[in-house]
């Protein structure tokens, strides 16, 4: 809207001049600003906030926020807003005289920013690609968005109650949280529901045994008719179970109590953690007593811990919650008395963009939450930036839309997984560019263990680039579609306590093409019991992924193709892995990839033979002219290995399997074996460049070099911290 535009909207008298400007007097956002004879303030950029004047330049404008400011305020930086609300609502303001010409600015000021809400942004929040809106932190000041009470040191003492007392140690104290107006403590459940506890940034663990690791089920004995069973069920001989417990060290203690206890373990798959009630505990027999029927196929051995026991209570930092009377039961970590503890209790997500285009949330940090910390959904050019998030149950969701992400924040301490990214149309097969880049995401999925990855990626065409993950019980990446790229990202310590699973992974799809895993070091991968886990796993017949220019160290196994097709792994060093490359032929033996199974049907919905599937991957189109079952078109070329277990994958996938035809797999050329340093910067350092004079351009000389110097974090403005953040225990 042009100064004659505006003009036409608004009375001569709302006219003012300040700073020798030009300005209109718009319409009050909220009735705490509807006050007469407010004085008229202008910001140093030119923009004028106060009941709100609005100055006709094409010049930035910049708003402020203080957690001691007043949203009947100006919005300028000595008459900071309260809220961000009052913020957004300021620009919305703007918007209503004219498009926005020039960038604007939210400066929220350092402090604790207590969220009961979302922080919400709509369509009409938007910025431009000429004039982008941002909500940032101040200078190198520390803003956090807190969802979660403070719990005060002053609340806790001995603990009152006498039966109570004698259950627990005499260190532990107690706090009415009722008294002090916490009631809402939501639903335990089975894994990661409710109200938790935070102390100096750390998450404090429920009461458990044992206080670290598993215990071991030793056996799942049937005990008769489980008496609590309904009558139909008793007729169909439901039986109860018992498991017998192996355990080292001081055992359980006798619970007085069952409600709201949890066994969590992984109790049939080892994939797949699970929660139950037990029916039954005695400590001396060292049995718990299951529901009947809960476990149909548990084997013995099986690992489980107990979690949210009254009298557990035995390390540092664990607590209980009587949920009934509101009582809160702490045995006080270090430093209670000087650090903050924090409940929380944000159940919604703290920031949601709904189909927001050209904002950015910047230098944030967001922490203390039941529930997500950041969701984008649609738009375009939206991202996160330089954000610390931590203490949630999830990190950031990024759906839909295009070029939206999340580049340079710390994301750790989760219950669930860091980032999960959905877009992109796979009918078309168009690609939205939605982007993790130089992200730091590490002890996620501490609660919620099953497929809950450091990213997830879903749709078409999107990156994971730069980032650094680790110490998870799973993978790193598991992704889902097409023409995703995954490169120069540094993944370690992963995969620590779940098997058949990997680092990078993805499964059960033939149409899964295009996939791009390039230029990325994976190392410290452990054993782990059968089936094990792997570097990058191509499940269930999951196909055609380029594997190019990654450096294995230390593992198993790196590369694992479950019996898919089309792979080309080239150019990639594997040093000190037990199997550098494994390669089985499941489709040909097991039952779900039949004809006219599910595989099949997910060819019919993606119309692999028609445009733009036929064009895009002609392999894909002509499938079922083949044995669609069987490993086919694998490349194995022009990798490295060094003190690693070389072998052939196709030899030793027909002696090891049955089933199998008449076809070669995989095309195995120009690999160089040796057991001795092949020319890197400083082996012992973990410093895998390669020299310039390494041995291994002169045997492969198609060989790439790969820039292992550019792999992980880089330094930039919007890097969350730098060094990157602390490691937790």
């Amino acid at each position: 809207m042009d100064e004659m535009d505006i003009r036409k909207t608004h009375p001569k008298d709302d006219v003012h001049t300040v700073h020798g400007l030009r300005c209109y007097r718009m319409p009050r956002l909220h009735a705490m600003t509807r006050r007469a004879d407010v004085a008229m303030r202008a910001t140093s950029l030119g923009s004028i906030a106060l009941g709100l004047l609005v100055c006709v330049t094409g010049q930035a404008a910049e708003f402020y926020v203080a957690v001691d400011g007043d949203d009947a305020h100006s919005g300028a930086i000595d008459q900071p807003f309260a809220t961000p609300e009052r913020a957004r609502d300021a620009i919305r303001e703007l918007k209503r005289a004219g498009a926005l010409e020039a960038p604007v600015t939210v400066w929220l000021r350092g402090g604790e920013y207590f969220r009961d809400a979302t922080f919400e942004l709509q369509e009409g929040d938007s910025g431009t690609e000429e004039a982008p809106i941002t909500y940032r932190a101040y200078g190198d000041e520390a803003v956090r968005f807190i969802g979660g009470r403070p719990l005060e040191a002053s609340w806790f003492g001995p603990v009152t109650d006498a039966a109570v007392r004698e259950r627990l140690d005499e260190a532990v104290l107690e706090a009415d949280l009722e008294a002090h107006g916490v009631t809402n403590f939501g639903e335990l459940g089975g894994l990661a529901g409710g109200l938790k506890l935070f102390h100096n940034a750390r998450r404090l663990p429920l009461a458990r045994w044992p206080n670290d690791g598993w215990a071991e089920a030793r056996s799942a004995n049937t005990v008769g008719l489980d008496e609590y069973a309904a009558e139909a069920l008793a007729k169909e001989h439901k039986l109860g179970k018992v498991l017998a417990m192996r355990y080292d060290g001081p055992g359980p203690r006798q619970w007085a109590a069952l409600e709201n206890v949890w066994l969590r373990g992984i109790w049939q798959q080892e994939y797949f953690m699970e929660a139950w009630n037990p029916k039954g505990f005695d400590a001396d027999k060292r049995e718990v007593t299951m529901a009947f029927d809960v476990f149909p196929h548990l084997r013995d051995w099986r690992r489980f811990y107990v979690a949210n026991v009254l009298e557990e209570m035995d390390a540092p930092g664990e607590w209980y919650l009587d949920r009934e009377h509101g009582r809160l039961y702490l045995l006080p970590p270090e430093d209670f008395a000087t650090a903050p503890l924090y409940a929380s209790m944000l159940e919604d997500t703290m920031i949601a963009l709904s189909n927001v285009s050209h904002v950015t949330i910047r230098g944030l940090i967001l922490e203390v939450m039941r529930g997500q910390a950041v969701h984008i959904g649609g738009g375009t050019h939206t991202r996160l930036a330089g954000c610390i998030i931590r203490n949630a149950r999830q990190g950031v969701t990024v759906a839909h839309g295009t070029h939206n992400g999340v580049v340079g924040c710390d994301i750790y301490d989760l219950g669930g997984m860091g980032v999960h990214l959905v877009g992109g149309d796979r009918a078309t097969l168009t690609p939205a560019h939605l982007y993790v880049d130089n992200c730091h995401i590490h002890h996620y999925s501490r609660l919620l263990k099953n497929w809950q990855p450091g990213v997830k990626v879903k749709g078409v065409g999107n990156r994971v680039s730069h980032c650094r993950m680790h110490h998870a019980p799973q993978y790193a990446v598991n992704y889902e579609g097409n023409d995703h790229t995954f490169e120069l990202n540094h993944m370690h310590d992963l995969c620590l306590e779940m098997s058949d699973v990997g680092v990078i992974g993805c499964g059960t799809d033939w149409t899964y093409r295009g996939n791009v895993l390039r230029y990325n070091f994976v190392h410290h991968i452990p054993e782990r019991p059968y089936p094990g886990v792997c570097g990058f796993y191509f499940d269930n017949c999951a196909s055609s992924g380029e594997v190019f220019g990654n450096v294995f160290y230390k593992m198993v196994k790196a590369v694992m193709i479950g019996g898919g097709r089309d792979h080309l792994i080239e150019n990639n060093i594997f040093i000190e892995c037990d199997v550098p490359v494994y390669m089985d032929n499941r489709g040909l033996r097991w039952g779900h990839f039949r004809e006219g199974g599910p595989m099949y049907d997910i060819l019919d919905q993606v119309h692999h033979d028609q445009p733009p599937w036929r064009t895009r991957y002609p392999k894909l189109a002509r499938i079922l002219d083949e044995v669609p079952q069987a490993p086919l078109g694998n490349v194995l070329a022009r990798n490295v290995s060094v003190r690693s277990g070389w072998r052939d994958p196709e030899a030793e996938c027909r002696t090891t399997f049955a089933n199998n035809i008449d076809r070669q797999y995989m095309s195995v050329e120009d690999n160089y074996v040796t057991d001795a340093d092949p020319g890197f910067v400083d082996m012992a350092h973990m410093d895998f460049q390669l020299r310039d004079d390494s041995v291994v351009f002169e045997r492969i000389p198609a060989f790439r070099p790969i820039p292992f110097h550019q792999i992980g974090l880089y330094q930039d403005e919007l890097r969350a911290t730098w060094p990157s953040s602390p490691e937790l225990p």
